[in-house]
């Protein structure tokens, strides 16, 4: 266990293995916890580091805002306090959004950016995410988390087919603050990344799984329509977690494009591999249509 100080409160984090760096960032409701196996798999290859954003997890709550810039300027202070240049940002759902900002905002930052079942127009999370920024409606909620709770439990199988999902997500829903849980929610909410995506020049990936219940899993397009170079994996047996859901497919591919060259300045880029959505499920080519050993506190992150 890691932490530095801010003046908005302590951030926690958690880093394993040697190499580059690469910087793991959850989702709303999560800690790093939901990173403990692809921190195991990568920190093999690269020296992962994985934090709770200021509300969640183990971090501080020391702030009167949680929104999504908030957390785009922890990114920052983050490798700042770290001595970390430049890294690859990935991040799940809100994470992901966030990692998108931080390349815009900090483009010098951020070597490569994934987004993970991440939402690029808010307007495509579930009604039931959207009721959550409303703040009666987070109030009650965040005033009877227990059946909160219940109702993630009755639905486990249509989050995660993770047996054990239900039970990760108890410890960190426990450790929010109401100002953080409805904040968070109601700023993600209300991002549209469209307009600002052709800022993003550096290696770009979505990965998006076709039963994600909490994301439209179409949030691809829009990502491919601003960022023309991205590379998109679709995950037809995942839902919205997709570390969780097809763990293998998903560590190898994410490590695959870590490790994948950086084309240089007036170079030309590699050659399309041929894999489509049709040719190979999942698959669209861009312009074509002590190491953490268990999930014990995932939570339902999104």
């Amino acid at each position: 266990m890691s932490s530095f100080t801010t003046d908005q409160g302590i951030v926690h984090y958690e880093v394993y293995g040697r190499g580059r760096p690469v910087i793991l960032l959850h989702g709303w409701l999560g800690s790093w916890g939901l990173w403990q196996e692809t921190m195991a798999y990568l920190g093999r290859y690269y020296r992962t580091y994985a934090l709770d954003f200021w509300g969640f997890g183990e971090s501080g709550t020391k702030r009167d805002t949680y929104a999504v810039q908030d957390f785009v300027s922890l990114v920052d202070q983050f490798m700042e306090q770290l001595g970390i240049n430049q890294a690859p940002l990935v991040g799940h759902s809100m994470g992901g959004t966030v990692s998108l900002s931080v390349a815009i905002k900090y483009p010098a930052r951020v070597r490569k950016v994934v987004v993970v079942g991440s939402p690029i127009v808010g307007s495509s999370l579930s009604l039931l995410l959207k009721l959550m920024g409303r703040r009666p409606i987070a109030f009650i909620t965040y005033n009877n988390m227990w059946a909160f709770k219940l109702g993630f439990r009755m639905m486990a199988p249509l989050f995660s087919r993770d047996r054990n999902w239900a039970n990760m997500m108890d410890r960190d829903v426990s450790r929010l603050t109401l100002e953080s849980f409805l904040m968070s929610i109601a700023s993600l909410r209300r991002t549209d990344l469209r307009p600002l995506l052709g800022q993003v020049k550096i290696p770009a990936m979505g990965m998006f799984g076709h039963r994600d219940i909490v994301v439209h899993p179409n949030q691809w397009k829009p990502m491919l329509e601003g960022i023309p170079h991205a590379r998109i994996e679709r995950f037809p047996d995942a839902g919205h977690f997709i570390m969780l859901d097809e763990p293998q497919r998903f560590m190898e591919t994410l490590r695959d494009f870590l490790d994948s060259p950086i084309a240089q300045p007036g170079s030309e880029q590699p050659a399309a591999t041929g894999r489509t959505a049709a040719s190979e499920p999942g698959a669209v080519v861009p312009g074509s249509g002590s190491p953490p050993s268990v999930k014990s506190s995932t939570p339902p992150a999104v």
